[in-house]
């Protein structure tokens, strides 16, 4: 089943707290793959503050509910599915003060289902200049493609740092049939192939910015439990920002409009089997994203 634990969250002495797409495992070492020249281009941010107690509430919440599942426990049940909503109420609000706000979104199968999904649709349709993002596995649903096209017609550089490697034969090829209509908006495309891509980062409007596990694809929005923590904060999306055009300018590909619309016959049907895949597990699990 794609209904996976896909969090990266870490809780400290309940005062620390950590958020990202950062795996445990040896970092030039892929263990499909072999020996990396380079480390994965990740992310993580380090929390303190008010939004520790929601991460650490959302890691309870969901140890209870595995507890009630493999112990046939009613009121452990009852608990990790109806956690206080006063508390978790708050994870669709920014905490903090001038020095920064946070928000902690979560992503699951009962009460959280677009969370994630919506943000994103927010700060992009909100973005007057720019918008970057890198992102490991691509794969947009309709919603998300619009917003990046009208974001882009409307005057709006959009930049995007995808997955140059190949990794996974879905998760590779079922992104590019969505390249065409971004190409076609003036979106700007670019492949980072130094070492394996696993970021799930976005920066809008040189202020709003995103650290979290979520791919924009139907594993990570409809169907995995995902964690993401937004930051409403100048310096850092700065900081993140130069990070990302960063690895763009240094070790990203631009994408020819041209060359794409030109490529053989070949990779195109793989792209459209692997997309055709994709639906066709997604209707399994009785979803539609595409």
């Amino acid at each position: 089943s794609w209904r996976r634990l896909h969090r990266k969250l870490c809780v400290v002495d309940a005062e620390v707290a950590f958020c990202g797409g950062i795996n445990v495992l040896d970092d030039l070492h892929d263990p499909n793959h072999g020996p990396l020249e380079s480390p994965r281009l990740d992310f993580a941010v380090q929390l303190r503050g008010p939004v520790v107690a929601e991460v650490r509430e959302a890691m309870r919440v969901l140890w209870q509910r595995i507890r009630a599942v493999r112990q046939l426990d009613p009121q452990a049940l009852s608990e990790g599915l109806f956690p206080l909503p006063k508390q978790h109420a708050s994870a669709r609000a920014l905490h903090g003060s001038g020095q920064g706000k946070v928000a902690l979104l979560l992503r699951d199968n009962l009460r959280h289902r677009r969370q994630i999904e919506r943000a994103y649709l927010r700060a992009i349709g909100r973005a007057q200049q720019e918008i970057v993002i890198a992102n490991a596995y691509f794969v947009p649903g309709g919603r998300l493609r619009r917003a990046l096209v009208r974001a882009s017609r409307r005057g709006v550089r959009v930049m995007l740092l995808l997955q140059g490697r190949y990794e996974y034969f879905m998760q590779y090829y079922a992104s590019r049939p969505v390249y065409g209509a971004l190409l076609r908006a003036g979106v700007e495309i670019h492949e980072y192939s130094p070492s394996f891509l696993h970021a799930k980062v976005p920066v809008s409007a040189r202020r709003i910015a995103t650290v979290g596990s979520s791919n924009l694809d139907p594993l990570s929005l409809l169907l995995a439990r995902e964690a993401n923590v937004m930051v409403d904060d100048a310096h850092f999306a700065t900081r993140l920002r130069t990070r990302l055009l960063h690895a763009i300018r240094q070790h990203g590909e631009a994408m020819d409009p041209a060359q794409y619309a030109s490529r053989p016959w070949r990779e195109r049907l793989l792209e459209y089997l692997a997309l055709g895949v994709m639906r066709l597990a997604l209707a399994v699990q009785g979803k539609k994203y595409l």
